[in-house]
């Protein structure tokens, strides 16, 4: 992982402006040397791939196990306040980059108090209403520096943010899927993120526009320098699997030294994954990555009834299944972030 810019320096801003400095001061992104200064050996990186509230659910549990942590984003969302800055300014959708780095967030009066600020959305009926103030933040940064990795790296600091966000592409994507009507018959092909999420039927792949887009290079450098790539939970067809239709992006998760860790959803309820098993979500992601690896899939008993046909695949994978109970004791639908923390452990220190 690259180092932050240097402190105090500056360069040139956009025609028109002053001076900007490079980065921000004092830099939390810059990896930690090898080994602790006690002997120990130094916590592992870790870069979880996602978005949305499946993303900010492991960036929660992972931040008690290691602050060398970086989440690589999808840019693909096209609904809500992301979906009107994206048609109205031509840049990334902000919403689950902000998602991100407010998951990050420390747990100190500053970090809960920008977490609240910069995930408050204004009211009204107004240009602003429904706008979150995160994501302002984040496209007026992108319009004042001219670099999309620097803004979120300037939101970060800010923040207090134990870990670094990164988008997956540096260009704006669609998510496009081949859906089977409920009833049978032809696959139609639905563009968009809200509306595939949302079709009615049974999505049988997907894939990105336009296609072989760019990775991020930073994405594809914290993936190969990681020790631990995280992929789930999340809305499987259009936050997850994305990821592995960057081509720069799904060559660095195939030939990295990292293990992978996948982690499964709590519910199939969700209408883009309706009436699918934990089975059939790991079986998606192994067709849309055949040359992936996976060495360790955590999943909740609750939701995944019979575990057999999800421990065979993961036989045939070279996957260790870890039966877990991760959710919330009152919502099954939501991960609780210390009790996925202790499975992470688990997957990633199985000795222990």
């Amino acid at each position: 992982m690259s180092e932050g810019p240097r402190a105090g320096a500056a360069v040139p801003g956009p025609a028109g402006a002053g001076p900007r400095p490079e980065g921000p001061p004092s830099s939390p992104f810059a990896a930690p040397a090898p080994g602790a200064a006690d002997g120990r050996s130094a916590p592992p990186s870790v870069v979880a791939l996602g978005g949305g509230h499946g993303l900010s659910a492991s960036l929660q549990a992972l931040r008690h196990l290691t602050d060398r942590l970086t989440a690589v984003v999808t840019v693909a969302d096209d609904g809500g306040s992301s979906g009107r800055l994206r048609r109205e300014l031509g840049v990334l959708p902000p919403g689950d980059l902000r998602m991100a780095l407010a998951a990050l967030c420390d747990d100190a009066d500053w970090g809960r108090t920008w977490r609240d600020v910069v995930q408050h959305r204004f009211g009204g009926d107004g240009e602003v209403g429904g706008h979150a103030v995160g994501n302002l933040l984040i496209v007026a940064l992108w319009e004042l520096l001219g670099d999309q990795v620097a803004g979120l790296d300037w939101v970060a600091h800010l923040l207090g943010a134990r870990g670094r966000v990164l988008p997956m592409s540096l260009v704006p994507l669609d998510v496009e899927g081949d859906v089977v009507p409920p009833g049978g018959g032809p696959a139609r092909v639905v563009r968009g993120q809200v509306a595939l999420a949302t079709a009615a039927g049974r999505i049988g792949g997907v894939r990105l526009q336009p296609p072989d887009p760019p990775a991020c290079p930073e994405a594809v450098e914290a993936v190969e320098e990681a020790d631990w790539v995280v992929l789930g939970p999340g809305s499987w067809f259009t936050s997850v699997l994305p990821h592995l239709c960057v081509p720069e992006l799904a060559a660095a998760l195939v030939r990295t030294r990292a293990r992978r860790c996948v982690v499964l959803n709590l519910t199939s309820s969700q209408q883009e994954t309706a009436g699918l098993t934990a089975a059939d979500h790991l079986g998606a992601l192994a067709r849309h990555a055949p040359d992936l690896r996976v060495d360790a899939v955590v999943a909740d008993p609750r939701a995944v009834g019979d575990p057999e046909p999800l421990g065979r695949l993961c036989t045939d994978l070279g996957a260790q299944l870890l039966l877990r109970r991760v959710a919330r004791s009152r919502r099954d639908d939501v991960h609780d972030p210390l009790r996925l923390a202790a499975a992470f452990r688990d997957a990633f220190e199985p000795s222990a």
